[in-house]
């Protein structure tokens, strides 16, 4: 693996897949454009002689597979995660098709690591697991019939990263190091933790206000010193309330979407 070699910073990531042969065909897929990251989440079985028999050769990329018990496993040290998904989404995420969510991934694998994330072969991804991507990829296929087998999907996304590699960087690399998944992770139950502290979150009726917090900051792209900002901010807030101690006057800054201290939410 050459570190400085943007598709070796690249992990194709599978969730729940069920079939053991689609696992070989997609690490197939993989090595003919150059790829050998390869995380399988919960998988039903594996290792397996199929998976084997498909993979026509990438034993490799089998043999060295991560496999892991849940998706925030699977992301862990990513700094983007791509959704591949045909189904619209309500609440989603920035939207690209193929090649330009592989340009976007591309540039910023000349950097740090990212991931491309499919689902079940059955359903695809969960909104949950939608929501802890940044974007979602979308394959432009037939719309009367856009159901793409898991491995040529996985070939499809593959060649576009391939090919945007011989593209001209468009990514404009942050000031500071990007953040990583799991510390945006921890930044969400940071914020969730103060929200309900505060009275503004109501769990036992949360609506969509943690799915909306993803989404506004999977645009904003974070760098870890910006997550070091706001759990500082979160921080001090929770001390404050701690030590009981009344807000200053005039400090508080009232919201349209805030009424008598609950989220009021379509």
């Amino acid at each position: 693996m050459n570190p400085s070699y943007p598709l070796d910073k690249v992990r194709i990531v599978l969730s729940h897949p069920s079939h053991p042969g689609n696992i070989g065909a997609v690490a197939r897929a993989m090595k003919t454009m150059g790829l050998d990251s390869l995380y399988l989440v919960n998988p039903k079985t594996f290792p397996d002689k199929e998976a084997e028999r498909r993979a026509a050769g990438a034993w490799e990329i089998l043999n060295s597979a991560t496999v892991c018990a849940n998706l925030d496993q699977a992301l862990s040290g990513t700094v983007l995660a791509a959704a591949v998904t045909a189904r619209p989404r309500d609440l989603s995420h920035e939207v690209f098709d193929a090649r330009r969510g592989a340009l976007e991934l591309i540039g910023h694998a000349r950097q740090s690591r990212v991931a491309v994330v499919f689902g079940t072969e059955m359903s695809g991804l969960t909104t949950s697991e939608v929501t802890k991507c940044h974007l979602v990829v979308h394959i432009p296929a037939n719309p009367d019939y856009s159901s793409l087998n898991l491995a040529c999907a996985v070939q499809v996304m593959t060649y576009e990263l391939r090919m945007a590699l011989a593209q001209p960087a468009s990514f404009s690399p942050s000031i500071g190091p990007a953040a990583a998944f799991e510390e945006i992770e921890l930044l969400y139950q940071h914020l969730e933790r103060v929200a309900i502290s505060t009275g503004f979150l109501d769990p036992r009726e949360p609506k969509r206000l943690m799915q909306r917090i993803r989404r506004l900051f999977a645009r904003a792209r974070l760098e870890k010193e910006e997550v070091n900002i706001l759990r500082g901010v979160l921080g001090a807030c929770e001390n404050r309330m701690r030590a009981h101690e009344p807000v200053a006057k005039g400090s508080s800054i009232k919201s349209s979407a805030h009424k008598g201290g609950k989220l009021q939410e379509s």
